[in-house]
Formats: C-alpha cells, structure tokens, sequence
C-alpha cells in the first residue's frame, strides 16, 4: 500500500499545537510543552493499540516473519507519524533529554525498517506496540495529574489515586508480559526461520532496542516504587509524631 506517514504526520503536528495553543493555553510554560506531548500520545497510546490488535486478529498467516498486510503498515505508519511528532517536540523544548531522544530514534528504526525496509515481521512489532502502548492513557493521565499536583488539590488526588495501580499496571506488563513474548521472539530469530526475509542485522538490531527499552522501564517503574513506599514511610512518621 502507498504510504500514510505525511498525512498521519500532519495531523499529529495539528494535535500538537491545537493542545500547546489552546487546550493548555492557561498552563505554565514550563509544564505546556510536556502536557500537549501527553495529549498527541492520548491520541496515539490506545488508538495504536485497538488498531494493531485489528490488524493482527484479521491476519490467518501470523508468524514472527510473515510478509506485513496492508492494515499492519497502515499502523506501523501511524505509531511513525506519532513518534516522529513526538521526537521534534523533544528536540525543540528538551535537547538536552538524551535518553527521550535516543528512545524516540530507537523505536522509528524499527518502525521504519519493518514498515519501508523489510516489510515482514509487523506481527512481533506491533505485540511490542501492544504492550507498550496499552499502559500509556493510564500512563498520561497519571502524568498530567503530577504536573499539576502541587498546585491544584484534584489533580494531587487524582495522581495519589492513580499511582498504585498505574506502577501495577505497567510492572506486569513491562516486566512479566514484555519480557516473555521477546523470549519468544528471539528464540524464533535465532533459530534462522526469519533469516530469508529478515537480513540477521536487522533482528539484531531490533532484539538490541527491546530489551534495552524493557530494561530501562523496568528500572523507571522499580524507581517509582521505591519513592511511593519512601513517601508513604515519611506521611506515615509524620501522622506518629502528629499523633
């Protein structure tokens, strides 16, 4: 099928700025830019995974190499348009977020290079896009309560509420889920059934960026864990005293 990506991608630019000029127009400079980039993946996050679900279960011929069906490019174009998106708004407030940066460019290469390069193995890709994504409204919701939590009563009960469940959440999925499918994956790439339509670099490169992405959210939401208990420790010391 002939590519999506510019249009997609215009339209992500648009949500961008109608959230950053609009939507949060009442909000500091310093939290706008974070809050429309949550907005634009809203827009992303659980579409993407409705979509790839859809174009996976419509698929009799699923295997961690079988050629992409058109509605699999059509999502791979989509989470492209989006990180594309997302990865220009990081360069224009945030260059200096090395390791936002880096994950965006990561995640397009395989993106890309499944969609334009290889157009085979959509099926694993968009499992990992499932399991990514499916954590990200609860994901953005939770962020944009902490954005606001010192400042505005609800949005500190809504971030209190959320966040036991959110870190649960994404602890199964990015750390039991996550970890278990990419076994799979790799056990097949290594076995050479994929070698005759996916060049062995490629694979590679993709094991590489997984793993490296699954290990470095299992340690973000390790860290989360470790502050929540911290500040329920702290909150109750404080009640002792007080007591």
């Amino acid at each position: 099928m002939e590519t999506q990506l510019f249009p997609l991608l215009s339209i992500f630019f648009s949500i961008y700025l109608f959230a950053y000029y609009l939507v949060f127009r009442n909000w500091s400079p310093k939290i706008r830019p974070e809050a429309a980039s949550c907005f634009i993946s809203l827009f992303h996050g659980t579409p993407a995974v409705f979509l790839a679900s859809r174009a996976l279960l419509a698929d009799d011929n699923l295997t961690f190499s079988s050629v992409n069906t058109d509605a699999q490019n059509l999502v791979l174009d989509y989470s492209i348009a989006y990180f594309l998106a997302d990865l220009a708004h990081y360069i224009v407030f945030f260059p200096h977020d090395v390791l936002f940066i880096g994950h965006h460019l990561a995640t397009l290469f395989v993106f890309i290079t499944c969609r334009y390069l290889v157009a085979h193995g959509a099926f694993a890709i968009l499992t990992l896009l499932i399991l990514a994504e499916v954590t990200s409204a609860c994901q953005n919701a939770w962020t944009l309560a902490g954005a606001r939590r010192h400042d505005v009563e609800f949005a500190d009960k809504v971030y209190r509420v959320l966040s036991p469940p959110f870190y649960a959440f994404y602890s199964v999925v990015r750390g039991i889920l996550g970890p278990l499918f990419v076994y799979n994956m790799v056990a097949y790439f290594v076995s050479g059934a994929a070698d005759h339509v996916i060049p062995k670099w490629v694979w590679i490169s993709w094991i590489i960026v997984v793993v490296s992405a699954i290990s470095v959210s299992i340690l973000w939401v390790w860290n989360l864990w470790v502050e929540f208990y911290r500040e329920r420790r702290a909150s109750s010391s404080l009640e002792k005293k007080v007591r």
